[in-house]
């Protein structure tokens, strides 16, 4: 019998319930992701503007106002999300780290949270500084203000996935970075959801990084979001410098495109 680690079943969400500013973010919105040990599914997430798309994401991880869903429920692992849950870790577009911490206390900061002692969670810092490619010797050291954007996402993912969640919700990451910079992260991100095998929902507005990074792309209509398609994406089999030259990777993107237009001109 297969398990799922979230499903969204006929969920709402309206704020300002009974005023006359009462606005409807998401409506009957219904999904299943199914749990896959050993992997997981990365879940690429499309729409504009004011769909819901952060809504959906936030009410997976817990966080109010978004949480918990006017109508409907939202479950992980089977069971209702109550709040905010170790299992479940999260990367926003801005850069969150603690000012007033170096990268190092950045990272560790979750097990030090979790009670763990200072050796242990320098050294599993240590050795997250390096996977997500910074230097330990270089940048262990620095606060967030000397570090580029590209730095600092670094650091993120790196306090996040230190910490093993089964679920990484991932809100526009990359959205302020140049695009060299950001198809580096794209690549990084890749090579580290292979070794973590968690599940991924990653928003994005660009379609590129949605076919590329996908196993399965969820598009949303103009708000009040609706989940109007989910399109399945085969693993690609061109090298990432390659990819966008690659004409099923084209063919995908152009597919994608109509429909996300289609979707405006008719919400329009």
């Amino acid at each position: 019998m297969k398990k799922n680690i979230v499903e969204f079943v006929n969920v709402s969400k309206t704020y300002n319930v009974g005023s006359s500013d009462a606005f409807t973010a998401i409506q009957d919105v219904t999904f299943e992701i199914e749990d896959l040990p050993g992997k997981g599914e990365f879940i690429t997430v499309l729409g504009p503007s004011g769909c819901g798309k952060s809504t959906i994401l936030r009410m997976i991880a817990g966080l109010e106002p978004q949480h918990p869903p006017t109508t409907g429920a939202v479950l992980v692992s089977g069971k209702p999300v109550l709040g905010p849950g170790p299992d479940r870790g999260m990367v926003f577009q801005d850069y969150t780290s603690f000012d007033n911490r170096t990268v190092l206390d950045n990272v560790a900061f979750g097990l030090e949270c979790r009670g763990v002692d200072r050796a242990t969670r320098y050294e599993k810092a240590r050795e997250w500084i390096q996977r997500v490619g910074l230097n330990v010797q270089s940048d262990a050291n620095k606060y967030p203000h000397e570090l580029s954007g590209g730095m600092r996402q670094r650091v993120a993912i790196a306090r996040t996935l230190i910490l093993h969640p089964r679920i990484i919700l991932m809100d526009e990451p990359f959205g302020a970075l140049d695009p060299h910079t950001r198809q580096q992260m794209q690549d990084l991100l890749m090579q580290l959801w292979r070794d973590v095998e968690a599940t991924v929902f990653f928003v994005t507005h660009s379609i590129e990084e949605a076919v590329y990074l996908g196993d399965r792309v969820f598009i949303f209509s103009r708000g009040p979001g609706r989940l109007a398609h989910q399109i399945p994406i085969p693993p690609s089999t061109v090298p990432t410098r390659e990819v966008h030259r690659d004409p099923e990777f084209q063919r995908r993107v152009l597919e994608i495109s109509e429909i996300v237009e289609q979707l405006e001109s008719r919400s329009g």
